[in-house]
């Protein structure tokens, strides 16, 4: 193999730490600076080195080819501490069989039934609030994304499990962030965010592992995903053969993958959408005007799904500039050639949504929110490979549908009762230093439509221990998109 070796460095590498400084201090910004730099850019964060892939087409040979581009990397490598051996973490040797296995839980039969769930938990809280209350938007959304995700993955489970499971979830991915530029052994170090870490990783371990023990003790099945892990087989094993089912700790992994990706990451999108409708009033209108014109009695469901075509767009622009999964790492199993150079075995590769989401000659005036972008006539004109929200190739998300329906049918649901305006005094900044990307300081008040909020006011204080800012908070700085 002809091949260069040498990949040019991204600027401003300091002595010992190289990088870290620029990624700790604006992730953001530090990656969408280096498609100037090159196509494959070279970065050393801490201990440890990356090639950066900028790209499109070379984005794209990393994510089809999961055999040569693995699972792994610093950010994978630390996400198994907690989310384990499951789809999303997995190496390629054990994907293929998992997702074989899992796959008729995500069929689209299936989505019918979710959708119902979905709802009833977006209407749920949206009937909670009041009319001018200051609400906490992430913590709202996260209440209807655990909520769903509790009733589709583990409707049995006792209402306790499913809160401790939540809060530990957030220990979680918030520690492995912090934890992943630091080299392993400085695992060793009882600093207290170490000790609430691990804490937060045996209780949940040990939550899951209750809960199956009481779906198997039970033999009912829910019609939920933790049923039918339960039930799943391999269709190429033998009946009775070591792997034809799942063992405790296989599910446990999957349950951990599912439980994240569905609660943290359409918690975040959600949240960011009512940012950026805030932000355009206009849009927002013709999100209300949709939703009067189609939905029946002020709740979304899966039948009015191909009419919500505003909404669609809008949750698809805000996934474009707030991809929840704003970056992604791999792992070379072998040599092999990228760009023309040559990338040696164990070399970690680095992806951003994020960056591939914000370039111009990739979506034109890329820091603008446009869901009209999204519309028929238009969506052709991405470029194949260009619209990474839920990954792609083998390894491409296996609950995009679902996802896409959660936030479709929660958004709708919520702007059938409630407009939200941004409120003084807050300063919203994307909070990078987590697995998923999410709004830090989101509050926005709420103001009733057709009704709703003034029979919700005469309710009373809240008492479902959910936050609300103070009143006197108000308008989001006129900054970022």
């Amino acid at each position: 193999m002809q091949a260069d070796h040498s990949f040019v460095s991204a600027p401003g590498a300091v002595p010992l730490l190289g990088h870290t400084w620029r990624f700790l201090r604006d992730p953001l910004s530090f990656l969408r600076s280096l498609p100037a730099v090159g196509d494959i850019v070279a970065i050393r964060l801490g201990p440890f080195d990356a090639l950066v892939v900028c790209a499109p087409e070379l984005v794209r040979q990393v994510l089809v080819d999961d055999r040569t581009f693995d699972k792994g990397g610093f950010l994978f490598d630390r996400s198994r501490e907690f989310l384990g051996n499951g789809l999303g973490t997995c190496p390629h040797k054990d994907h293929r069989r998992q997702r074989r296995m899992i796959q008729p839980a995500f069929h689209q039969a299936r989505l019918p039934g979710y959708a119902r769930e979905m709802s009833a938990q977006a209407r749920a809280v949206a009937d909670s609030w009041r009319s001018g209350q200051a609400i906490d938007v992430l913590a709202e959304m996260t209440t209807i994304s655990l909520g769903t995700t509790a009733a589709t993955i583990f409707s049995a489970a006792p209402s306790e499990l499913r809160e401790s499971l939540a809060a530990d979830l957030l220990t979680l991915e918030g520690g492995v962030f912090r934890r992943m530029l630091l080299p392993p052994r400085a695992d060793a170090v009882p600093t207290r965010g170490k000790r609430r870490y691990d804490r937060a990783q045996t209780r949940s371990r040990q939550s899951i592992h209750r809960i199956i023990a009481d779906y198997r003790a039970d033999e009912t099945d829910h019609g939920d995903l933790m049923s039918m892990l339960l039930a799943a087989q391999d269709e190429l094993a033998a009946p009775g053969a070591a792997g034809a089912s799942l063992s405790d700790e296989e599910i446990r992994d999957q349950v951990m993958s599912f439980l994240f990706a569905s609660t943290d990451t359409i918690g975040k999108a959600l949240s960011w959408a009512w940012y950026l409708l805030g932000r355009h009033p206009r849009t927002a209108e013709r999100l209300h005007a949709e939703v009067d014109a189609v939905l029946k009695d002020g709740t979304a469901t899966f039948e009015d799904l191909p009419r919500l075509e505003v909404t669609r767009n809008i949750v698809t622009e805000t996934m474009r500039l707030y991809p929840p999964g704003w970056l992604l790492t791999r792992t070379t199993t072998v040599d092999t050639e990228l760009g023309g150079r040559l990338v040696p075995a164990g070399t970690d590769i680095v992806v951003s949504p994020y960056q591939m989401h914000h370039r111009a000659d990739l979506y034109p005036d890329p820091e603008r929110f446009d869901p009209d972008r999204w519309a028929p006539e238009r969506a052709g004109t991405v470029p194949r490979g260009a619209h990474l929200t839920f990954g792609g190739g083998a390894r491409k998300c296996i609950g995009d549908a679902y996802g896409m329906t959660e936030a479709t049918l929660a958004l709708a649901t919520i702007a059938a009762r409630w407009r939200l305006e941004p409120v003084p005094g807050r300063k919203v900044t994307a909070a990078p230093y987590a697995l998923a990307l999410g709004p830090k300081g989101l509050y926005m008040r709420t103001v009733a439509r057709d009704g709703r909020g003034r029979e919700a006011s005469d309710r009373g204080p809240r008492t479902d221990g959910r936050s609300e800012a103070p009143s006197t908070v108000a308008q989001v700085p006129q900054r970022g998109h």
